[in-house]
């Protein structure tokens, strides 16, 4: 950032740095389970202790036009500092991540601090019998034009 003053006609330039450097920690997690979204946020609000609530669903344009929507329930009650989500990869017709067919549901926790163990997470949300399987992924790893629509 510059800031320009002037001096008797001559200007004066300086540079400020700014520290801009956010702590964010992201976790983005893979959810196997046949429950439907509604209960499984119900779930998670149990064991995790959360306030998953219905929030507005992720609509992505289908192939015929017709438009495809993904359910999302979100935790913002820590917000600014700590957001949930939980959003569904399966519509009626399709995916949302078509690479990824084999996960149910997308858990997302954005953190601005060291405010939750990853690994601890992991272990409790395997702790819940509804939930078959639950994998660390890692969105630049993840090539489907559709990430765009996950915020990350």
């Amino acid at each position: 950032m510059f800031i320009a003053h002037c001096m008797k006609g001559r200007q004066k330039v300086t540079k400020f740095q700014l520290d801009h450097q956010q702590n964010e920690i992201y976790a983005f997690l893979g959810i196997v389970s046949t429950e439907a979204d509604y209960k499984l946020s119900y779930l998670l609000n149990k064991k995790l202790k959360l306030t998953l609530r219905n929030a507005k669903s992720i609509e992505v344009p289908g192939e015929n036009g017709s438009n495809l929507v993904f359910s999302r329930y979100s935790d913002t009650s820590g917000y600014p500092e700590i957001v949930y989500n939980l959003i569904s990869n399966k519509s009626e017709k399709d995916f949302l991540i078509k690479k990824l067919k084999n996960i149910d549901y997308f858990f997302q926790i954005h953190s601005y601090g060291n405010r939750f163990d990853i690994e601890l997470l992991t272990e409790s949300l395997r702790q819940i019998e509804m939930i078959t399987a639950v994998f660390r992924l890692v969105p630049d790893e993840i090539k489907d034009k559709n990430i765009k629509y996950l915020n990350i």
